[in-house]
């Protein structure tokens, strides 16, 4: 789930009727750019820092841990670089480690920087006239205080562009109740669509399921038991069908090949044959944060 840039981006284009290195109307709402703004390098501070080198333009603070292992490590998380070495390295061996795999480490931390700020902009505000996705499509909830919906508090009305998700909720509702509504729909047609999919594929691949847990995992899309028991994220039905075909079949898969052996991706394979750009797809595409 990850894009790249480069670190200085050729400069944006000028606007319309205004030609590149003529001077900015005075009526131009937007605050000039300070020149320190400008010439500022990029910055990357974990939040737990405790040493600070420069790579290249880039400013780096990273989280620094000694540890019982042999050789040193990276990891670029959503809080930046976190480096833990062995205690008979010097820091300035580790300081060295560090400015050897700059590349790498400022690539990363922009990658994931991107990232975050996608994840950010799609967080849902729960109102009404919410737009959110359903099967790789997008969906707005209204709310709809005159209709019960046969008891089930929500109905989809596809006939609608975009397709209209009723919600039987009072004008006033709040936006925990918006949510919860959404969420109770969505996970009914999470588990419909599951059975449905597991169904299709278990005989395909010659193996058989006898129970569905849905997940709300922070780390995991799916996990598979060896006695038949699938765990699913139920938020899996934001994306389009395929992209769910691809974990439903590899967690079937694990029934047969319980690894992650070159026997299992051709396990998967078998019924999905272009799983590598669907299992692609599943990683670059921003979730709605919730």
């Amino acid at each position: 789930m990850q894009f790249t840039r480069d670190l200085f981006d050729e400069p944006a284009p000028a606007p319309a009727g205004r030609a590149a290195g003529e001077r900015r109307p005075a009526d131009d709402p937007r605050p000039p750019l300070a020149l320190a703004d400008a010439l500022a390098p990029a910055s990357f501070v974990h939040p737990r820092a405790t040493r600070e080198l420069m790579l290249g333009h880039a400013r780096v603070a990273y989280e620094f841990t000694r540890g019982k292992r042999r050789t040193i490590g990276f990891v670029v998380g959503a809080e930046g670089l976190s480096v833990r070495a062995p205690r008979w390295v010097a820091l300035r061996d580790v300081d060295a480690a560090v400015q050897e795999k700059g590349d790498w480490i400022l690539r990363k931390l922009d990658e994931t920087r991107q990232r975050q700020a996608r994840l950010e902009s799609a967080r849902i505000q729960w109102q009404d006239g919410v737009v959110f996705p359903f099967l790789g499509q997008q969906v707005i909830a209204r709310l709809d205080p005159h209709h019960a919906f046969e008891g089930v508090g929500a109905v989809l009305d596809a006939s609608d562009a975009p397709p209209t998700l009723r919600l039987a909720l009072a004008r006033n509702a709040s936006a925990s109740q918006i949510r919860d509504a959404a969420q109770a729909w969505l996970m009914r047609q999470a588990r419909r669509i599951f059975i449905e999919r597991l169904d299709h594929f278990a005989p395909r691949l010659g193996v058989h399921w006898n129970r569905l847990s849905l997940s709300n995992a922070s780390t995991r899309w799916g996990s598979a038991s060896a006695d038949g028991g699938i765990r699913l994220h139920w938020r899996l039905v934001h994306f389009r069908m395929p992209v769910i075909d691809y974990v439903v079949a590899h967690e079937l898969s694990h029934l047969r090949v319980m690894d992650h052996s070159p026997r299992f991706w051709e396990t998967v394979e078998s019924v999905m044959p272009d799983y590598d750009a669907l299992r692609r797809q599943l990683k670059d595409e921003p979730v709605p944060r919730w």
